[in-house]
């Protein structure tokens, strides 16, 4: 079930478009068509409430219906959205030429994140393999926050209601396995106060490390490198912090002047 969509201040969010939005998050890369009952599993929300809004929500282009397979797809207006949030973030246009260069010069995948639910969702992911080639630029992609230095980097700098609001949700998804989870985030917390970034190998041979981007100005973003490797972690985190933090650097400084 996707967590619940939050409120603003005292004042919630309007509920058929709360569930309107909770709709258009069920679909996820790796799914093209869902029915009325998967988005129910999916959103815990009432069937009769997503007829109507999945009609409402089809009227409108956002979703596109198929009678064959009597389910939803996303429609084109979607898309347009995607494209007028990235074409708009002032983030996004300071910091892709900068993630660019040092992806490119050091042969390594850079990335920044924001959190969304209980995951960190990619704005920009800038990927070269060993050879130099530059890969696929993925934007979108979901990673869970427990396991990612990305999420434990933001965890470090997060409001401590956020914090513990996750924490319990984890304690019960994750079992006996939230114990040593718990323990990892924080060392991760240590070592972002220390030195400032973390690091986690949670997939097979990625080392990938992470620094939160706090400004005044702005929410909450969080900038990662990673390689795919076989050597050590120690080494290569000693390899990758240092061009880390001064990007994060270069970033915070350029962002300071630059408005929401």
């Amino acid at each position: 079930m996707l967590p619940a969509m939050p409120t603003r201040g005292r004042s919630p969010l309007n509920r058929s478009l709360s569930r309107g939005i909770a709709i258009l998050r069920a679909f996820r890369p790796g799914t093209s068509l869902l029915g009325n009952g998967e988005i129910a599993e999916r959103t815990g929300l009432p069937r009769a409430s997503i007829s109507r809004l999945t009609q409402t929500l089809t009227d409108a282009g956002y979703l596109e219906y198929s009678p064959a397979q009597r389910a939803y797809r996303l429609g084109a207006p979607v898309l347009t959205l995607a494209h007028a949030m990235r074409s708009g973030s002032p983030v996004l246009r300071v910091a892709t030429p900068p993630m660019t260069a040092l992806a490119r010069r050091m042969r390594i995948n850079v990335g920044l994140a924001v959190r969304d639910g209980d995951e960190m969702v990619y704005l920009e992911s800038v990927r070269f393999n060993a050879k130099g080639a530059q890969r696929t630029v993925v934007s979108g992609q979901r990673v869970p926050i427990e396991l990612t230095a990305l999420g434990r980097a933001w965890l470090a700098v997060a409001p401590e209601t956020e914090r513990k609001a996750l924490f319990a949700q984890w304690k019960t998804k994750r079992g006996s396995r939230w114990r040593q989870l718990e323990k990892e985030i924080a060392d991760a917390a240590a070592s972002i106060a220390e030195r400032g970034c973390c690091v986690a190998t949670w997939q097979p041979q990625v080392i990938a490390v992470a620094a939160p981007l706090v400004s005044t100005r702005h929410p909450v973003h969080v900038l990662n490198v990673s390689v795919t490797t076989e050597e050590p972690v120690a080494p290569v985190v000693r390899a990758l912090a240092p061009p880390l933090l001064a990007l994060k650097t270069q970033l915070l400084d350029v962002l300071s002047d630059v408005e929401v």
